[in-house]
């Protein structure tokens, strides 16, 4: 013999790997999900019978939410832009409350209410 291990290649421990090592695999089945973009998306469940189908399902290539229905997906969810206080504001008092308050406020730092 020239040298060498007689194991080359090996590692401890190292063996078939098999389902007799992992266990038997479950049965899984894969189900169509399209968003509005026309992107199929097809995720595997397993098929063990407790596994409850989501309705929507989030496309991975746009983001957009996906729906089971190629005809009819569901529509992208619209983001409100950032509002500021003072936007708040103007959606809940009109532009002539919101004078009559300043001048209710006015009159009260002027001590003209008494």
């Amino acid at each position: 013999m020239a040298g060498g291990s007689a194991i080359r290649g090996s590692r401890v421990g190292a063996g078939p790997m098999g389902e007799a090592e992992r266990g038997e695999s479950i049965g899984r089945f894969q189900v169509s999900y399209w968003c509005s973009n026309g992107h199929e998306t097809t995720p595997s469940f397993a098929d063990d019978g407790t596994v409850v189908i989501p309705t929507e399902w989030d496309c991975p290539r746009c983001g957009f939410p996906a729906g089971r229905d190629k005809a009819s997906p569901p529509s992208p969810i619209k983001n409100e832009p950032y509002k500021t206080h003072l936007a708040y504001v103007k959606e809940r008092r009109s532009n002539a409350e919101g004078f009559q308050i300043l001048e209710d406020a006015l009159a009260k730092l002027r001590g003209d209410d008494e």
